[in-house]
């Protein structure tokens, strides 16, 4: 089937680009009708191709639906529609998925849905109940997953503004007739998103588990169909990798890794003792040379705060600049510049400024975190040269 063209203008979308929103310019195209399904409802949007334009992201501006692509279309064009199919079923999958745990929920123990998220990994539905104990969430998986065997037929009705029908409210822009989704004799709901046609074409169930929510809700947290797949895979993969790591069947993996943990803390209680160690025979060795100056500097790739305050402590400030440094030689790290209240003041910011940090300083200490040691050198220079000023 080909669609028209009706309006197309420049407009831009944000977009997570490696981690980052950024905003992206293109064009909002408007067709006479569309295949392609509007974020809406608790449901992503659809992508696909007006003709060979990828649709990035699809909205609903009253009864129209906005479809954002990067190329503009000329209007009154002739275009087809794709949709990307695997995406779309995910999403039919996950939503009629959810009304069905939402009915099973509602008539087995009295709890009502109060919204729902489909995530990208898993989905998300708010319970109003202040808990769920594992009995019931073991129940509830049973009784959904019968339901999909059983075949049950899922059908739309469409109705009017007048009748009847469970739902959490229609928005403020809606347009045009009520759609219902019917699945036979365990929910009937109004609801704009896209659903199978038989429950057994959710294949399975997975309530994974729950988490608080807000207001004393709950959070049930669940996977339905090739998410299901997909999840048995990716932990099948994992299983397998802990094998080989850890040598041991998957059985005992919690037990071996419980151990490692605590060897791994043991060993840090002792590091720690010994860096303090060091921290105090490393002060001791400056104050004990008789041509050590006013002015000392070290840097340790292992080490913390307290391993600089330690040092800083046993050498004494009131007459000695002390420049700290601990992390990588050109990476992130820390560092404490502390001594004679006037210099720290001066320098510190200086320090600060060079060594791509941030940090604070008040009575004769001023330290922070470091973007990059690279310049620690130009630093050790900057406070040496003011140190012979001083004298």
């Amino acid at each position: 089937m080909n669609y028209h063209v009706v309006a197309c203008s420049p407009g831009e979308m944000k977009q997570e680009i490696n981690g980052k929103k950024e905003t992206v310019k293109g064009f909002n195209v408007k067709l006479q009708d569309t295949i392609l399904f509007p974020e809406g409802g608790g449901q992503p949007d659809d992508h696909g191709l007006i003709g060979d334009v990828p649709v990035l992201r699809v909205t609903r501006q009253g009864a129209e639906a906005v479809h954002f692509v990067s190329s503009a279309l000329e209007v009154g064009q002739e275009v087809q529609l794709k949709v990307d199919w695997e995406r779309r079923f995910d999403h039919m999958q996950q939503h009629s998925g959810q009304h069905l745990i939402t009915a099973i929920a509602e008539s087995m123990f009295g709890y009502k849905t109060t919204s729902w998220e489909l995530g990208r990994q898993r989905s998300t539905i708010e319970l109003d109940t202040p808990s769920m104990k594992p009995a019931q969430m073991e129940a509830l998986e049973v009784a959904v997953n019968e339901k999909i065997r059983a075949h049950v037929p899922v059908a739309v009705q469409v109705l009017s503004l007048d009748d009847p029908v469970r739902s959490r409210g229609l928005p403020d822009d809606a347009a045009g007739p009520i759609r219902i989704i019917d699945i036979e004799g365990v929910d009937v709901n109004m609801c704009c998103g896209t659903h199978v046609s038989n429950l057994s074409h959710l294949q399975v169930i997975k309530l994974l588990g729950t988490e608080k929510g807000k207001k004393n809700k709950t959070n049930l947290l669940f996977l339905v169909g090739n998410r299901v797949l997909k999840y048995a895979e990716k932990s099948y993969s994992t299983e397998r990798s802990l094998v080989s790591l850890l040598k041991t069947g998957p059985d005992y993996h919690v037990d071996t890794v419980d151990k490692i943990q605590k060897t791994v803390k043991g060993l840090q209680k002792s590091n720690l003792g010994l860096l303090r160690d060091v921290a105090v025979l490393i002060a001791q060795n400056f104050k004990s040379n008789p041509e050590r100056g006013n002015f000392f500097t070290l840097h340790k790739k292992e080490g913390d705060n307290e391993f600089m305050s330690i040092i800083a402590n046993e050498i004494g400030t009131e007459e000695t600049l002390v420049f700290l440094t601990v992390g990588e030689e050109k990476g992130p790290g820390l560092f404490l510049l502390a001594g004679p209240s006037g210099k720290v003041s001066e320098l510190g910011p200086r320090v600060l400024e060079m060594l791509q940090g941030k940090g604070a300083g008040k009575n004769g200490r001023f330290q922070g975190k470091v973007n990059s040691m690279a310049r620690r050198g130009e630093v050790e220079t900057l406070i040496q040269e003011h140190c012979k000023n001083e004298q």
